[in-house]
């Protein structure tokens, strides 16, 4: 095949895509959440941070949560960081909560309270990627940007055959360049919303349908019979394990609790007295076992066991911790681990 009619071919693949996709997202596309077809730049920018590695059935209670607690960009900038560190609890990836709260206070500061509406803008908002900040622009603001999520890699891989990778930045390229190629400037919205439904209601990473897909006619994983391959799978990470021992100490006024400042995971989170090592610690011979916990993260598996004890029977400097009365535990942000202890043992 010469270069002119594989150009050709590219073209009219394009044309059907885009026209089939189309159709399909007005007849058929019946995917209902909260944040879809409004145009409110901080609810969506809430939306998209809070989806961040996060499923959309557990973030619509979290996306209704906060719209309903901060329902301006200006209550969000003006709420106490361990306040909103609470209303994020259960979401983990702390560092999207921290880069909210600073995007947040950097609109009411520098922009008045009013979302910025140029891409290059939105793009500079702490914790905003390009996916991101294209989602914002065209939802919001109607701007020519295509998303490129992880459902747009897995359809536009599949159809056009794309065979590089997405965990790199050079490589992710090549599908953020076909989104916008393929993008309808006059809707990117539509377009945009259409693309990423498709992915998620579709063409799925697991049995996709492929016997229903409007697409299926032209689709060159399905012809060549590479749906599973495609798009290449990242490499899978090599998984730390850490073994944390919590030691609960009761003492007259209540608990001993800490705020974890460290640059580690659960910055800002807090936490019971913590030893952290493999074997149990030697010291704790007069403590009681209460429970085992692990938690999986994206790169480390947490090993949490619970162990308490009276502050009379052990010998330990406390004064970086303070002692906080049971009741009030819940009003405090823990890692999820701890939540899910605290919550079995009736604390909270």
């Amino acid at each position: 095949m010469n270069k002119r009619t594989e150009g050709n071919t590219q073209y009219v693949n394009n044309q059907f895509f885009t026209k089939e996709l189309t159709a399909w997202n007005k007849r058929s596309n019946k995917r209902k959440m909260p944040w879809k077809g409004i145009d409110n730049p901080y609810f969506i920018w809430l939306s998209e941070i809070i989806l961040q590695q996060t499923r959309v059935e557990q973030g619509t209670a979290y996306y209704n949560k906060f719209i309903t607690k901060y329902p301006f960009i200006e209550d969000l900038a003006a709420a106490d960081d361990e306040v909103v560190f609470k209303d994020w609890e259960g979401l983990g990836y702390y560092n999207r909560c921290r880069n909210m709260l600073a995007t947040a206070r950097r609109i009411a500061d520098e922009f008045g309270g009013v979302f910025p509406n140029d891409y290059d803008t939105i793009l500079s908002l702490k914790g905003v990627g390009p996916y991101t900040a294209a989602a914002i622009a065209s939802f919001a603001f109607g701007l020519p940007y295509a998303v490129v999520d992880g459902n747009v890699i897995r359809v536009l891989s599949r159809f056009f055959g794309i065979e590089v990778g997405f965990e790199k930045a050079k490589d992710k390229k090549h599908y953020e360049a076909k989104a916008q190629d393929l993008l309808d400037k006059k809707k990117p919205a539509a377009f945009n919303q259409a693309i990423m439904d498709f992915g998620a209601k579709l063409c799925m990473p697991q049995n996709p349908l492929c016997n229903t897909c409007p697409l299926s006619k032209k689709c060159y994983a399905l012809k060549n019979d590479r749906i599973a391959e495609l798009p290449l799978k990242k490499k899978k990470l090599a998984i730390k394990n850490r073994y944390f021992h919590y030691l609960i100490i009761h003492a007259k006024k209540g608990i001993y609790i800490k705020k974890r400042e460290e640059k580690d995971i659960w910055q800002g989170l807090y936490e019971f007295y913590l030893q952290e090592q493999k074997a149990t610690p030697k010291l704790w011979s007069s403590a009681k076992k209460l429970d085992s916990e692990i938690q999986l993260l994206s790169h480390q598996k947490i090993h949490s066991t619970f162990y308490e004890i009276r502050a009379n029977d052990i010998e330990l400097d406390m004064s970086s911790y303070h002692l906080v009365n049971v009741k009030d535990l819940k009003n405090y942000a823990f890692p999820r681990s701890l939540v899910s202890f605290l919550e079995r043992f009736d604390y909270i």
